[in-house]
């Protein structure tokens, strides 16, 4: 409903504020129903929220663009998430804290806790790898359906039904994977949590590349499958590895640190470089400048695999059980 800017800016704000309040609260509850040991495999059942949501919203969001506009599209999404607010209220109850872990401790403040993260180099080096896998995930998200209509020609409706069938699929895929991957290794070598997204995303940068060279809807549909999928495997091993970086007391609190870091890169960052590559790249390859600036941006998921084979070698000495 705004009309300008600065109002757009303001609400917008307000839509990250209230979302911001939710994940790290969340992961921090999931570590308490859960044992270390099944803990990458529920965070990533939770975690599947990213597809399904997104998947729900790209479709309906688009159905509702074409047939009404895309003001109505926002108010009937955003309105579901309102309605179901009163349901968690009454139906989630808090469960013990500490329950499934060795070792309790008193609540922390923010700034002990920004000095215990200051103080492992395994958070910065997942952070930042987190957040440079995000800046292509954000980026791709946000501009895959440009791709599709200047590339591959097209409408509103037809690119919200491939992209958001092609991303709730890798999506519920690739999270689920990751989480079983990480539950199934990690328990025994603590590495694992971030040695399993590094080499997903060493995998599947050129499959991404090779999805934007499609030529057809069809191409791009199948061949966007696989590398989103890899590209999801990270939530469930490194939220795990990040809820293990602090005593299960301030777990929410170091989450939100994780997250505010991969949140300003990569959802920041992301959707505004790889419109600005597109932009620079326009004189000299036209409509499909958008294609060329995905190719250079893949380089961020190399950059990402290798904060995060850092950061296998070093998890092992920051962890806390």
């Amino acid at each position: 409903l705004a009309v300008s800017f600065p109002q757009i800016f303001l609400a917008r704000m307000g839509v990250g504020v209230g979302e911001a309040g939710g994940a790290p609260p969340a992961y921090s509850l999931i570590s308490d129903l859960y044992p270390p040991k099944q803990r990458a495999r529920a965070l990533s059942v939770y975690s599947l929220a990213i597809p399904i949501g997104s998947a729900a919203g790209i479709l309906f969001g688009g159905l509702m663009a074409a047939a009404v506009n895309w003001r109505w599209a926002f108010l009937v999404i955003g309105g579901i998430g309102v309605l179901l607010a009163p349901l968690l209220r009454l139906l989630v109850k808090d469960p013990v804290r500490g329950q499934c872990d060795n070792t309790w401790a008193t609540p922390q403040t923010l700034g002990t806790v920004v000095r215990l993260a200051a103080g492992k180099p395994s958070f910065w080096l997942i952070s930042f790898g987190a957040s440079f896998a995000s800046l292509v995930g954000y980026g791709f998200l946000y501009w895959f359906p440009t791709f599709l209509a200047r590339s591959l020609h097209m409408d509103i409706v037809s690119r919200s039904e491939l992209f958001a069938g092609a991303f709730l699929i890798s999506g519920i895929i690739g999270i689920l994977g990751g989480g079983i991957l990480g539950d199934k290794l990690g328990p025994d070598r603590k590495g694992a949590y971030p040695l399993i997204p590094a080499i997903a995303f060493v995998l599947s940068a050129p499959l991404y590349a090779l999805c934007v060279m499609a030529k057809t809807p069809h191409e791009a549909f199948f061949l966007i499958l696989i590398p989103q999928a890899l590209g999801l495997m990270w939530f469930g091993p490194l939220v795990t590895a990040i809820q293990h970086l602090t005593p299960a007391s301030s777990r929410a609190l170091m989450a939100a640190l994780f997250l505010l870091i991969t949140n300003l890169i990569g959802l920041s960052a992301g959707p505004y470089f790889f419109g600005k590559a597109s932009d620079l790249l326009k004189p000299e390859y036209g409509a499909d400048s958008i294609k060329w600036a995905f190719v250079i941006g893949l380089g961020f998921y190399l950059v990402a695999a290798l904060l995060l084979f850092f950061a296998s070698r070093t998890v092992r000495e920051d962890w806390v059980d």
